[in-house]
C-alpha cells in the first residue's frame, strides 16, 4: 500500500521544519504544496527530503489539496493523507490512518477532533466551533452522512476513489463540495479520533470571510450549489432530506 502524506503550507517558517522532520519519522513519501508563501518557508523546503509543488501566488487551501490529489494519482499512490503544518495535527496519528486504510473498510478516513476530547489542547474560538457544529449538522442531515467533524483536514483518501470526484473549489469552503460529492458517489466514510490542538486563534480566512456571519453564508451557498449540482446522484434518504431542508430554511442566498 503506497501512501503519500501531503501538507499544504502558507508562510509556515515557524513550524515547517519541525513538522516535516516529525512526519518523516513515520512515512517516506511526503509532498509539500507551498501556496505562494512570502516568508522563509520556500528557502527551508530544499533542506528536507520532500517533494514540493510551488504556487507563484496564493491560490487557496482547496486548490492546494486538488494539486495534491492529482500528484498522488499521477505518481501511482494508493492512499493520500492530508494534514496541516501549524502543529495542530500530530504526525504520530499517521500510523492510525495507515492501520484504518489497511482494513479496507472505507474510501475516506476522516479525523475527528470531537471523538476524544479528554486530551484536547487550547480553546477554539466560539464562532469557529459554532460554524463547524452548524455545518456538520447540515451536511449530515442533507447528505445522509454521520460526521462529527466535517472541517478536519487530517484525512486519508483512497486515490482511486478520488478519481470519481470533480472538485473545483479553491478556498476554505472546500469541505462543502468534497462531502457532497463523497455522498453523491457513495464513497465509504470512517472517522477516527485525532487530538484537538488549537494554537492559531488569529488565523485569517481571506476574501472577507473573517466575519463569522459572512463565512457561514458563504459555506451554505457553496453547499447549496453543490447539492443542487449532484441531487440526482445523492442517496434516496439524502434526497428526501434535501427536499425537506429546502422547504424549511436552507435555500440559496438571494
Amino acid at each position: 500500500m503506497r501512501t503519500l502524506v501531503a501538507i499544504p503550507v502558507y508562510n509556515e517558517e515557524r513550524t515547517v521544519q519541525r513538522v516535516l522532520a516529525h512526519v518523516l519519522q513515520y512515512i517516506d513519501d511526503v509532498l509539500v504544496i507551498d501556496d505562494g508563501s512570502t516568508d522563509k518557508t520556500v528557502a527551508m523546503l530544499p533542506k528536507l527530503p520532500v517533494d514540493v509543488i510551488r504556487h507563484a501566488r496564493n491560490r487557496g487551501y482547496g486548490h492546494a489539496l486538488r494539486d495534491a490529489f492529482a500528484w498522488a494519482d499521477i505518481h501511482g499512490f494508493d492512499w493520500i493523507i492530508t494534514m496541516d503544518c501549524d502543529e495542530q495535527h500530530e504526525p504520530q496519528s499517521i500510523p492510525a490512518f495507515l492501520e484504518s486504510a489497511s482494513q479496507n473498510r472505507a474510501d475516506i478516513i476522516s479525523g475527528s477532533r470531537y471523538l476524544a476530547m479528554a486530551d484536547a489542547e487550547g480553546s477554539v474560538p466560539a464562532d469557529r466551533r459554532a460554524i463547524n457544529a452548524t455545518m456538520t449538522d447540515e451536511i449530515n442531515t442533507r447528505l445522509g452522512l454521520k460526521l462529527t467533524d466535517s472541517f478536519c483536514g487530517f484525512k486519508a483518501h483512497r486515490v482511486d476513489a478520488l478519481r470519481r470526484l470533480k472538485l473545483s473549489e479553491n478556498g476554505y469552503a472546500f469541505p462543502m463540495q468534497f462531502w457532497t460529492q463523497v455522498a453523491a458517489q457513495g464513497l465509504r466514510v470512517e472517522e477516527i479520533p485525532v487530538k484537538r490542538i488549537y494554537t492559531e486563534a488569529n488565523r485569517t480566512f481571506g476574501a472577507g470571510l473573517d466575519d463569522p456571519e459572512r463565512r457561514l453564508r458563504h459555506y451554505r451557498s457553496v453547499l447549496n450549489t453543490e447539492v443542487a449540482r449532484w441531487a440526482g446522484k445523492l442517496p434516496p434518504a439524502a434526497a428526501i432530506a434535501l427536499r425537506q431542508s429546502q422547504e424549511s430554511c436552507w435555500c440559496p442566498e438571494q
